[in-house]
């Protein structure tokens, strides 16, 4: 077994396929289940890593490899086999399935400057089993239920949960957890097709019905009244109410009041307006086709569930419409009554009636009073991140 001094987890040719999401993270950022994929593989490993991605992204996502290096592909979720594989790999070798490369051994990084280039200078293995990986957005909702179900068995195994109030109800076998600090009154949990997890100081508000697999981590919350269906995940610091099903808020954004979220990805620093709802099944029950970034077209998913898909810090207004799969980027500001177009470019203002231009100053006061509401501020390096994005997106903007 090779002995790793660092852990890297690496973004392969088809991170573009996961935009609007990895406009401003890696893929080992993406949140699915409990944790993200990165905090998966550092518990399973017991190392610290970095990320070798795009070179825009590098001041936010350095990366640091010493000494004999074990390189995972950001969009691999570990399960028990897989984990086993990795850990008896050897120095110079790299796993793949189906030319898809999931893990490599190396003491020469700083030799190689693509993927391509290190398969070539390995010795590659087959791994023939099945592999969870996220390669397209859908990807996440789908895989959600499966992560959580292994987030949970690895963060709770062996540790007493806090006490769940009595006013609640339970039904099934599944259990609910609670860490320290976690409340929830004269709720209902329904755990017969998987557990609930509550975080630190997450708090479920009175009359929440809620059916595992269900997620909320540190500090979120569940609003009076909520329905949600699992599986989903409330990120850290994030808000839910009206109806919600089986979606991903990954941390410090809003969905705090009536209307219907379903078979969604939102990112950070998003807000959606009071009354909102996503179509996430379209009328003839139909493929759903949705923008891809790569072919810059409408492309068919395979999917007959598909909701919204939407960047960090975009918002919408109350009673906005969103049309079965449709994509939100990075920042933008969507408003008025109607169904606004089903792709909805990067730092663009405005809805059914016409879109312009967000002015980038104005989007980043924006965000910064966002973030200021948690103590927190737009760093350098978040703007530039964010000029670089709002470069890449002009070209979308075409109002």
């Amino acid at each position: 077994m090779a002995n790793y001094q660092t852990l890297v987890l690496f973004d392969d040719a088809d991170r573009d396929l996961l935009l609007p999401l990895t406009y401003t993270r890696p893929v080992a950022d993406l949140r699915i289940g409990i944790r993200t994929i990165r905090e998966k593989w550092e518990q399973v490993c017991q190392l610290p890593s970095s990320t070798w991605t795009e070179p825009y992204l590098a001041s936010c996502f350095p990366c640091r490899a010493e000494g004999t290096t074990l390189l995972i592909n950001g969009a691999v979720l570990p399960d028990e086999k897989l984990v086993e594989a990795i850990q008896n790999m050897q120095e110079g070798q790299a796993l793949v399935n189906e030319n898809f490369p999931i893990a490599f051994v190396t003491s020469s990084l700083e030799d190689v400057h693509t993927i391509e280039q290190l398969l070539q200078t390995c010795n590659q293995q087959e791994y023939k089993a099945d592999i969870l990986s996220i390669r397209y957005l859908w990807d996440i909702y789908l895989a959600n239920g499966k992560a959580t179900q292994w987030d949970f068995d690895k963060i709770t195994g062996g540790r007493q949960s806090a006490k769940l109030s009595s006013t609640n109800t339970v039904i099934g076998d599944y259990p609910v957890f609670l860490e320290e600090g976690a409340k929830a009154e004269c709720s209902t949990f329904n755990t017969t097709k998987g557990p609930v997890y509550l975080g630190t100081d997450a708090e479920v508000m009175e009359g929440a019905m809620i059916r595992g697999p269900f997620t909320m981590l540190n500090h979120a919350t569940v609003k009076m009244g909520t329905k949600i269906y699992g599986p989903t995940t409330l990120g850290p610091y994030c808000k839910a109410g009206g109806e919600v099903n089986n979606s991903i808020l990954t941390a410090y954004s809003n969905k705090a009041h009536d209307g219907f979220l379903g078979n969604s990805v939102i990112g950070e620093w998003c807000n959606i307006g009071a009354d909102t709802n996503n179509s996430n099944l379209k009328n003839d029950y139909g493929n759903v086709k949705m923008w891809s970034y790569r072919h810059e077209q409408f492309t068919y998913t395979g999917q007959q569930f598909v909701g919204l898909m939407m960047g960090d810090h975009a918002k919408c207004g109350i009673n906005t419409m969103f049309n079965t799969g449709t994509v939100v980027g990075v920042s933008a500001n969507v408003f008025g009554g109607g169904f606004p177009l089903q792709f909805i470019p990067s730092f663009a203002w405005g809805g059914p009636h016409g879109f312009s231009t967000y002015m980038f100053d104005k989007a980043c006061e924006v965000a910064e009073r966002m973030k200021n509401r948690r103590g927190l501020d737009v760093s350098a390096d978040e703007r530039n991140l964010l000029a670089h994005i709002f470069n890449l997106s002009e070209k979308y903007r075409h109002f």
